[in-house]
């Protein structure tokens, strides 16, 4: 334990020893003040070059106006050259505003807005890269903004040219067609009757008729006010003419063969020519039967009874018209049965129930 005990004094002492040694070696080294000069020329070193480079960058700046103005020109006459011709003038001043800043200018004036673009970059030759970077999307912006205008303008353009001076579009802009304004031309006459303006009706109905000849109904309402008015000529050559355009048409055939029985001609011709249309229709096939039967035609039109019969057995009238073609053609006791189903179907008036009872007595039934 003493021997440890030493020799931890032993490095105390060396370490006081150590200690006093540091001192002095410190010492001159206080002593030497000149280092407080040399922070204060350090500083002064700094400021100077600070001080330079403010001057050096004002003195590269001042030069930079009068360039930008010489490299505008022909920026400025770039965007008038890129454009398309059909582009209008106000057009063009799209494409020479777009700058790096993005101002857009109220008018087509080109001058004020290039030099906003140009004029950030116009250092010495040795900032020429940075010269060179905005200028090619510079150049570049006005052809892309010139082919957007374009291509807002041309279809706007070739819409306008291409849509009709005498359209009209009920919704959504599209085109009627000659039916659709057939249609609504066919709904103004019907109001027009509904105000009792038959006359302007009838002029509205005929221009309906133009635009759409198949159009039944506005036939047979031009038609009608025709009769009405005496003139059945005219409504005849209306019938005419609609079934001309279309022979598929029972209602129109049917009311012309009236008009041509009652102006004592036959009606069969046209009943005929529309009965393709008119299958399963029984009383087109009633009335077609009475037409042949009219003209002797009585087995055709015991055929045609038959047909209308087919849709309605208990018809009084209908089963009477196939008794009379029955019995003109010597076939009795069908016409008999005929007649007997007439009178029990209770449809018919007085004067055709004392006929059938007529005929029944003089068929000794």
């Amino acid at each position: 334990m003493s021997l440890i005990n030493k020799m931890l004094q032993d490095l105390d002492a060396r370490g006081s020893q150590s200690g006093t040694g540091m001192q002095s070696e410190i010492k001159p080294v206080l002593v030497a003040e000149p280092r407080l000069p040399v922070r204060q020329i350090a500083t002064a070193a700094v400021l100077i070059v600070f001080a330079l480079a403010m001057g050096a960058w004002f003195w590269l700046k001042k030069p930079a106006g009068p360039r930008a103005l010489t490299m505008d020109a022909p920026a400025a006459n770039a965007p008038t050259a890129t454009p398309p011709p059909s582009v209008p003038v106000p057009g063009v001043a799209v494409p020479a505003t777009v700058t790096n800043k993005g101002v857009v200018p109220d008018g087509p004036k080109q001058a004020p807005s290039a030099p906003v673009a140009v004029a950030p970059v116009q250092p010495e030759p040795a900032g020429a890269a940075t010269v060179t970077a905005p200028r090619a999307p510079a150049s570049n912006a006005p052809a892309k903004a010139a082919n957007k205008v374009a291509s807002k303008v041309a279809p706007a353009a070739s819409t306008a040219h291409n849509a009709p001076a005498g359209s009209t579009a009920p919704t959504g802009g599209r085109q009627m067609t000659s039916e659709q304004r057939a249609e609504r031309s066919y709904r103004e006459a019907m109001t027009m009757l509904d105000e009792g303006r038959a006359s302007a009706a009838m002029d509205v109905l005929s221009q309906t008729l133009v635009l759409n000849p198949r159009h039944e109904g506005a036939r047979q309402s031009l038609v009608s006010l025709l009769v009405e008015s005496g003139r059945k000529a005219e409504a005849m050559q209306q019938l005419e003419q609609g079934l001309a355009a279309d022979a598929g048409q029972p209602a129109l055939a049917m009311l012309l063969a009236r008009m041509q029985i009652d102006a004592g001609q036959s009606g069969v011709a046209t009943l005929l020519r529309s009965l393709p249309a008119a299958a399963g229709n029984g009383d087109y096939h009633a009335f077609l039967a009475g037409a042949l039967q009219r003209e002797q035609r009585h087995p055709e039109a015991i055929d045609q009874y038959a047909l209308a019969l087919r849709t309605n057995p208990e018809h009084g009238v209908w089963l009477m018209g196939m008794g009379i073609s029955l019995e003109a053609e010597q076939r009795n006791g069908e016409a008999v049965q005929a007649f007997q189903r007439a009178k029990a179907s209770r449809t018919l008036t007085a004067p055709l129930q004392e006929f059938v009872d007529r005929k029944l007595q003089k068929l000794g039934r």
